[in-house]
């Protein structure tokens, strides 16, 4: 099983991509993880990455994806894997959809962890204030361009996913576990 997450930045998506990869096994595949990794690794695409991320230039998607066809390749993901952070553009989509189908796969489900981007921008200003641990993004400015990009970028890929029948809205505004549990309900019953 294929699946997506998809969600504003601090919706979730990376906590419970998490849950699925020690509840159902299916491996969290990050781009920026795999990135790193093959660049570490010294793969042809990892160097070429490397290459153009060391001038400042963005990767483009046909290396991305190649990566994440490596990525992918691992006997792993057999069973499938979930895709955090990617797609982020219709094109992203159309390139992982043609990825898969030469390897006989699909996306199975894309889940949508729908939040209210006010109790986001609170979650940031509590964390500032109580002093405690914070992640890289948290100020409020920053988290508002994130949160523009993605709503400008990366949410229209919904509607390419849509179209296919593949989208599935969770309320992530709910306790972690009740999140968990939706998403649970969803994958016992494909």
């Amino acid at each position: 099983m294929n699946l997506v997450l998809f969600g504003p930045p601090g919706a979730g998506k990376g906590t419970q991509s998490k849950i699925l990869t020690e509840t159902r096994g299916l491996p969290q595949l990050s781009t920026g993880d795999m990135l790193r990794a093959a660049i570490m690794a010294g793969t042809p695409l990892g160097l070429a990455s490397k290459a153009l991320m060391d001038k400042g230039a963005l990767v483009p998607d046909e290396t991305v994806i190649g990566i994440i066809g490596e990525r992918y390749d691992q006997p792993d993901c057999a069973k499938g894997a979930v895709f955090d952070g990617f797609p982020r553009t219709i094109a992203q989509a159309v390139v992982l959809d043609k990825m898969l189908v030469e390897r006989g796969r699909k996306i199975d489900l894309v889940l949508e962890l729908k939040v209210d981007d006010g109790v986001l921008l609170d979650r940031v200003k509590s964390r500032i204030a109580a002093g405690g641990p914070q992640r890289a993004d948290d100020n409020p400015e920053t988290l508002k361009k994130r949160l523009e990009v993605y709503y400008q970028s990366t949410a229209p890929v919904l509607g390419f996913y849509r179209t296919q029948g593949k989208v599935k809205t969770l309320d992530g505004m709910k306790p972690i576990p009740e999140v968990t549990q939706q998403i649970s309900a969803l994958l016992d019953g494909i």
